[in-house]
Parts: C-alpha cells; sequence; structure tokens
C-alpha cells in the first residue's frame, strides 16, 4: 500500500519522516503516512541504552511474557511502564524506542524518539512517552506535542505517562516474579479457579486448595495473567486481599 495514490498525496502534506530498524534489522527513513501498518512493535531500538559510570538513570532489559523476548528501558519509569505494558491484558506486543521522529522548523530537523510502541489485539497502535509530570520542561512540552500531532496523522494513540501509581506498580512487580509460564501448575490453576468463583482472602483461597507454598506461586501467576483478579490500584497485596475469578481469557 507504500505506493497507492492516496498515501502519495498524504505524503506530500506531511512534513513528518520516520527513520527506524525494522524487524528485519535494515535502516529506513519514510514520510510518516507510508509508515502506519509498519510493525512498530516488533522494530528494533532505533538508539542504544547506554550504560556509564555515575549516570543518574539506570537502563535495563524487562523480560515480557507478552511478547517472549527482551524489552529495552532507559530508567526505572520506563521498567514500570514495560511491566504495565505487559500486564495489560489488551496489548499484544510492544517495544521500545521503536522510531525517530523527525520534522523540520526554523534551525533545520527536530527528532525525538518516543518510549515505547504497543500493539493492541483490535490492531491500533499507541505511542508512549515516559516523563513524569515534574520534569516536563518546555523544550519536553513541545516535543510530546509535536509527537501527539504526528500520531493522529498516523492514526496512532499518543500517550504521555509517568508512570503507575506506587500501590499499583509494587503489586505488579511483586506478580510480575510468577509471570513465567513456569510458575503455572494447570491441575492447581484449575483448581484455583474453582475456589475464587466466589470472592476469597487470598491466603484462605490458597489453603482451601492444598499447601500454600505450593500453591501460591500458581496463584500470582493467576493474577498477573489475570484469570484471577484483585483490587491491585487500592492497597498492597496480603494474605486478606479479596481474590476472585476475572473473567478474561487466560494469556
Amino acid at each position: 500500500m507504500g505506493g497507492s495514490p492516496v498515501l502519495v498525496r498524504a505524503a506530500a502534506r506531511s512534513s513528518f519522516e520516520l527513520w527506524f530498524v525494522d524487524e528485519a534489522g535494515a535502516q529506513r527513513r519514510e514520510p510518516l503516512p507510508s509508515c502506519w501498518q509498519v510493525p512498530f512493535e516488533r522494530a528494533r531500538p532505533s538508539r542504544s541504552f547506554p550504560s556509564f559510570k555515575g549516570q543518574r538513570n539506570f537502563p535495563g532489559l524487562w523480560w515480557s511474557a507478552t511478547t517472549g523476548e527482551h524489552i529495552g528501558y532507559e530508567s526505572w519509569v520506563e521498567r514500570d511502564v514495560a511491566m504495565l505494558l505487559d500486564f495489560d491484558a489488551e496489548i499484544v506486543a510492544f517495544a521500545s524506542q521503536p522510531f525517530w521522529l523527525i520534522w523540520p522548523d526554523q534551525h533545520g530537523e527536530r527528532k525525538h524518539a518516543p518510549d515505547f510502541f504497543a500493539r493492541r489485539a483490535d490492531g491500533t497502535g499507541v505511542v508512549i512517552d515516559v516523563r513524569p509530570d515534574g520534569l516536563v520542561d518546555a523544550e519536553a512540552a513541545e516535543a510530546f506535542g509535536v509527537t501527539a500531532s504526528a500520531c493522529q496523522q498516523a492514526g496512532w494513540e499518543f500517550r504521555r505517562t509517568g508512570g503507575p501509581s506506587a500501590v499499583l506498580a509494587a503489586n505488579l512487580r511483586w506478580l510480575a516474579g510468577y509471570r513465567h509460564p513456569r510458575c503455572r501448575q494447570p491441575e492447581i490453576a484449575d483448581a484455583l479457579v474453582e475456589v475464587f468463583v466466589e470472592p476469597a482472602p487470598l491466603f484462605a483461597g490458597a489453603g482451601a486448595v492444598g499447601d500454600r507454598l505450593a500453591v501460591l506461586p500458581t496463584l500470582y501467576h493467576l493474577l498477573w495473567c489475570q484469570v484471577l483478579a484483585a483490587d491491585l490500584a487500592a492497597a498492597p497485596l496480603s494474605p486478606s486481599s479479596l481474590v476472585s475469578v476475572s473473567g478474561e481469557p487466560p494469556r
């Protein structure tokens, strides 16, 4: 579709270009309107994640249970956003530093690399920048505004976030320790779903299935996969947290 007359006309009107490394490893620079179908959720990072002595941010890799691959991040806030995307049942894939957005200004060219691109199950795309409110200066605000305009042209949602709340982040970090499929024991999982058809306290439900030490890893895995549900934003998980069957399909 990249050569269709509609996209050619759109490209002529758009001042935005994208520079990116596609999933095959090829470096490309193309007008934004011709890129709306590019699977940026599988793109390679458009820039590196440097690590050096004395730096204030903490880069690293997040292993995604959604994609089965490592996703880079440049700070702990970005790590928490990657974790939240991994937990989101609507997100089927996501990548970090998916492209450079390039646009002209009076001094030549400006560019900005959003932090994440996520693909929803319905096929729509989400571009995400991670920056807490207190760190958004005038230059960053301008870049985010331009990025939002570019995303509108491409039909993507733009989102700027400062990360999940402290309670939600703490609960997800705990559950993320059990996100790997190896934590799921099928017989225990089936029994837990039966027990939590009616809401029950976390430890009481686990004890009803068997030895809590043996049952809890599967219970936490089911909470991560949203087969079971608890209010993760209200308070830290505890033995008395109410758990119930969520109704979400298993992941």
